[in-house]
């Protein structure tokens, strides 16, 4: 899966970018970006997995939020001076890129979940 591939890829860029923050930050600010940005490749794995449409969105939509998390909280590192605007600006196509993937997965499973609704008799 191509987004689960990007997101990996995501995942060691925003570890490297977690280098530039300080080292009293280690357990708190950064150790919840790193279970954030974690958490994308693998709930885009756990969803791969599962057989139904509806647990697969589930999981999706989980990776989703937790994408949106992350950035969330790289703009919130920009604005305490951990790291600079060039930095998140760097690694914002990236995330640009996943959220767009994911966005994809997520339509083309609504898409089959009420073609499967509608197909019922």
């Amino acid at each position: 899966m191509k987004a689960w591939q990007e997101s990996r890829k995501l995942v060691v860029e925003v570890y490297r970018l977690l280098d530039e923050f300080p080292r009293f930050e280690t357990y708190a600010l950064c150790d919840q970006i790193r279970r954030a940005i974690v958490s994308v490749p693998s709930n885009l794995a756990e969803g791969s997995g599962r057989l139904s449409i509806k647990e697969q969105l589930h999981f999706y939509e989980i990776a989703y939020g937790s994408l949106m998390e992350s950035y969330n909280q790289l703009i919130i590192a920009v604005d305490l001076k951990y790291i600079s605007e060039k930095s998140l600006e760097t690694i914002r196509p990236q995330i640009d890129v996943v959220a767009r993937m994911m966005n994809g997965l997520r339509s083309s499973l609504k898409k089959k979940m009420e073609e499967t609704v509608n197909c019922k008799p």
